[in-house]
């Protein structure tokens, strides 16, 4: 348990920011028993997805509970321009958060101030849920340590955003990007810078920037790569992963 607590202590930000790469899993609701997979196996945090997955946040509050209990942190990805969800999903325990299409530095402001309490955000202020354990934490301790442990994070997933990088990237109190990689895809028209060069685009101002990279991939060798590349955080996609790995191992069936 002492090692739960030294880990829980240093929170996942804080390990991007000193250099550390972190592996994670993205996985959708129900799914408390592959949440303590996940923790088990090792892996340094979970990533849910309430975009593309149910958003019942009494759901979200029993898996980010089976996490805690393995001393792992838990990132949410919220639906598009929703705070509430936000301040939900922070007051259940969340370290932090990942908004998808942000698409302009206006956008990127908007999920500082909902991911942080006054005087750098709007964020509702509370201290009687998991997030203050219970009320228990007083206000100034509260407030300065979701300050330093809250993870903000945006995703790049369209040419609009790809036009306005620079200025997503600087956004203050914007930790780091990930590319929605399908999104931007589909959103690509014949105009549009081709699909590779927008994602160098990204990246390239990601690390001029100094923010945290953030990829999604669905198998180990490319985690590797993305690491190799300049990645500080690699999430896979477990859906592609295990539908990959339940097609090899149909393979002595066929």
């Amino acid at each position: 348990m002492a090692a739960l607590r030294e880990r829980a202590d240093t929170s996942l930000r804080e390990r991007a920011q000193a250099g550390e790469r972190l592996l994670g899993v993205l996985l959708r609701m129900p799914a408390e028993e592959l949440v303590e997979m996940v923790c088990v196996a090792g892996y340094d945090f979970v990533l849910i997805d309430c975009e593309h997955g149910p958003a019942d946040v009494l759901a979200l509050r029993q898996h980010i509970a089976c996490a805690a209990l393995h001393g792992v942190p838990v990132l949410v990805r919220v639906g598009s321009d929703d705070p509430g969800m936000v301040l939900r999903v922070l007051d259940q325990g969340a370290e932090g958060i990942l908004a998808p299409h942000v698409d302009s530095a206006d956008e990127a402001a908007a999920v500082v101030a909902a991911a942080h309490y006054p005087p750098v955000g709007r964020r509702g202020f509370a201290t009687y849920g998991r997030a203050g354990r219970f009320g228990t934490t007083d206000a100034r301790t509260h407030l300065a340590d979701l300050l330093r442990r809250t993870l903000v994070l945006g995703m790049v997933e369209s040419p609009a955003g790809v036009g306005a990088v620079e200025e997503i990237v600087a956004t203050p109190g914007l930790d780091g990007i990930m590319v929605g990689p399908a999104d931007l895809a589909a959103a690509t028209g014949p105009d549009d810078l081709p699909v590779p060069a927008a994602i160098a685009r990204i990246n390239a101002a990601v690390a001029a920037g100094g923010k945290l990279r953030v990829d999604i991939v669905g198998s180990s060798p490319r985690a590797s790569a993305a690491f190799e590349d300049g990645a500080q955080i690699v999430v896979y996609n477990l859906a592609h992963a295990l539908m990959a790995h339940l097609a090899e191992l149909l393979v002595p069936h066929a």
